[in-house]
């Protein structure tokens, strides 16, 4: 058997009331400790500045405009002219009053402004603090009255939420630099609060008027305070210093020299994850390190597919939703082929896969049936795609599959949290043995299991489960202003994550549970809801679901978002007509899709009380514009509660009634 990670210390049976502890993985590159950094790249902003130097002509930042309703073709800044400018920003704010230490944030959607900005920062010792795009005045006022935010770029279409006489704490800001230009009503309206509005230009050409020398970071400086949305209570500032960022990519480095295929300067990453997740952001920065080039998606995530055609990028990272959506529309295309045309393509996707199990790469599997039917899937992302990443929750093990046959490109998942800096695995490209994990540790942390009892979960079983704990030097410092939380978090040097994950013989981590996300119904019986949710949503007449109980109830209930095809299907077959939301007042449907939820469960040989007793039935996915998931699309349920409770109140009554 391949094996993905090294052992480097054994585990231990709890004592004195403390938990058992699995045995300690590392990378195998660091089976002997960790490598050496790179100290001649040892903050973020060397990571850029040396690229400048070794790639000025290159195509760095690439966005589409819009005229007149109509979407134009990518334009590109190289990495010269993009330097250049950062240095005209960051004059500029010095000559406002910006000195190092300084807290500057960052409030918009994904674009090259974005990026400058956050380089500016970088060049002159400021402290970047992403206030995200998705998230309403309540957090942004927290955000920054919390981070002791002086100076903000926004993007035109949120400088009204900074201007909301709830977001108060922006009274606070000595100055206002928009992405484009500000309105004349908003102009005067931010000059009533105190605050100096400049356009892009304008600052542009306040900082060619007033050159300033830049400041470099050192390595233990603060580069950036990111802010993790949570599902619940307020944002938590993750501290992140130069030296963190700079070691998670030459982690990085370091783990793709181990194989055949190289990143190379030519390859292309469409970001449309927000960059104020560290996910998108150590993508970039990462990109940037290596000389390649990122074009931006134009604003529409419904229209994501134009941009992939457009940029034809070779790297795309998403968070599952977006690989569902995939995967569901190819599923879609193949129901409307011909019988004998769906079967040849079976037969094509079962031969490849069979050679890829045996350890044939992707590439070599079946270049007929490549060429026979999945280069057509491939010029559906563009025609140039070589890796597919996964991150932010669990990819299913179908889906996954499915992509790595079907795409002719690299699909691999990773697992990581803000206080990460993003990856602490990561899965190894056309490895058949990691479809449904996340890989082995990185090169520059460690990993253990902690049993926690109340779930049942035990590293030293067999298999062995428990809390995936880290530590390492892409670690981050603190939460910031919360030494309570942080002292909570690192109990005998190990970052306690809240996932629960079951180590592989192979030395690949698995991500099965959460561990937050456990209650106790009124039997006293515990219930993994995550756990749960990821089981029924694979019912096919589900497309979401939010499975809910809480100690005083001894049922459980769900909300269930349906799949529209599928419940279409349904009413056609039993003679119903009108809305998905006229279909989820029938009991009938209802009843039905109870049904379906137990056998889902009886397939998954659950037990009695796992089985949900009540549903009620939604038309509309779970969003964030209802603040009821999080910008990862994790859901946020206090939020649910608050938002479903007179209905689940009333289904809880009805089922007690028919007891």
């Amino acid at each position: 058997m391949k094996v993905f990670s090294a052992k480097v210390e054994d585990g231990r049976e709890g004592q004195d009331g403390k938990p058992s502890i699995g045995p300690v993985y590392r990378n195998l590159l660091a089976k002997n400790g960790y490598p050496s950094p790179d100290h001649d790249m040892s903050t973020a902003w060397t990571l850029f500045s040396s690229s400048v130097q070794k790639h000025p002509g290159n195509r760095m930042l690439g966005w589409r405009n819009i005229v007149d309703g109509k979407v134009g073709p990518y334009i590109w800044k190289t990495y010269k002219e993009v330097y250049d400018e950062i240095l005209h920003i960051g004059s500029a704010l010095r000559a406002s009053g910006a000195e190092p230490g300084c807290r500057v944030g960052i409030y918009g959607a994904n674009c090259p402004q974005w990026i400058m900005a956050m380089e500016a920062c970088g060049a002159h010792s400021l402290v970047c603090v992403p206030l995200y795009d998705t998230l309403g005045p309540g957090a942004v006022n927290f955000i920054i009255d919390h981070a002791e935010v002086d100076f903000v770029f926004v993007q035109d279409k949120k400088v009204k939420e900074l201007l909301n006489p709830n977001c108060s704490s922006a009274q606070r800001l000595k100055a206002m630099v928009c992405f484009t230009s500000l309105t004349e009503e908003d102009n005067a309206k931010a000059s009533q609060m105190g605050i100096k509005t400049y356009s892009w230009t304008e600052f542009l050409h306040m900082g060619k008027e007033n050159p300033q020398e830049i400041s470099p970071p050192q390595p233990f400086n603060i580069c950036t305070i990111m802010y993790t949305s949570g599902t619940s209570g307020d944002p938590k500032g993750v501290v992140l210093t130069h030296e963190t960022i700079a070691i998670f990519v030459h982690g990085i480095d370091l783990f793709l020299d181990q194989f055949e295929d190289k990143m190379t300067v030519d390859d292309v990453y469409l970001s449309f994850l927000p960059l104020a997740h560290i996910l998108d952001r150590m993508i970039e920065e990462y990109f940037f390190h290596k000389g390649a080039s990122v074009g931006y998606y134009h604003g529409n995530l419904k229209e994501l597919r134009d941009d992939i055609m457009e940029l034809k990028p070779t790297f795309l990272a998403g968070v599952p939703r977006v690989y569902d959506m995939i995967h569901e529309g190819i599923k879609k295309a193949l129901q409307e082929l011909r019988p004998l045309r769906r079967w040849i393509f079976d037969a094509l996707y079962n031969y490849k896969l069979s050679w890829m199990k045996r350890g044939y790469k992707h590439k070599y599997a079946s270049p007929l049936a490549d060429l026979l039917a999945f280069r057509k899937v491939k010029a559906k992302l563009g025609g140039r795609i070589r890796l597919l990443l996964s991150g932010g929750a669990p990819l299913s093990s179908e889906v996954e599959e499915f992509l790595r046959v079907t795409c002719c490109a690299f699909v691999v998942q990773g697992y990581g949290l803000t206080e990460t800096c993003g990856a602490c695995t990561i899965g190894f490209p056309d490895e058949m043995c990691m479809v449904g994990a996340v890989g082995a540790p990185a090169v520059y942390n460690e990993l253990r299991l902690e049993e926690v009892s109340d779930m049942g979960y035990n590293p030293l079983g067999n298999p062995p489960f428990g809390e995936i704990c880290v530590r390492g030097k892409t670690i981050f410092s603190e939460y910031y202003k919360n030494p309570e939380l942080t002292r909570e978090s690192f109990k005998d040097g190990w970052f306690h994550t809240g996932d629960i994950g079951q180590m592989l013989p192979n030395g690949v981590v698995k991500i099965i549970d959460r561990k937050k996300n456990l209650i106790k119904l009124s039997q006293g019986e515990y219930v993994a809801l995550e756990y749960l949710e990821n089981v029924y949503g694979f019912t096919p007449i589900v497309d979401d679901v939010w499975v809910y109980g809480n100690s005083f109830k001894s049922m459980l209930v769900a909300v269930v978002v349906l799949h529209e095809e599928n419940a279409k299907k349904w009413a056609n077959l039993n003679g119903y007509t009108g809305s998905l939301s006229e279909l989820c007042s029938l009991s009938k449907l209802q009843n039905y899709v109870l049904s379906e939820l137990k056998s889902t469960a009886e397939k998954n040989k659950m037990r009695g009380f796992e089985f949900i007793k009540g549903v009620i039935l939604e038309p509309v996915p779970f969003d964030m514009e209802r603040d009821l998931v999080t910008a990862t699309l994790k859901k946020k349920r206090n939020k649910l509660l608050k938002y479903y409770q007179a209905e689940i109140d009333e289904l809880y009554q009805n089922l007690a009634a028919k007891l």
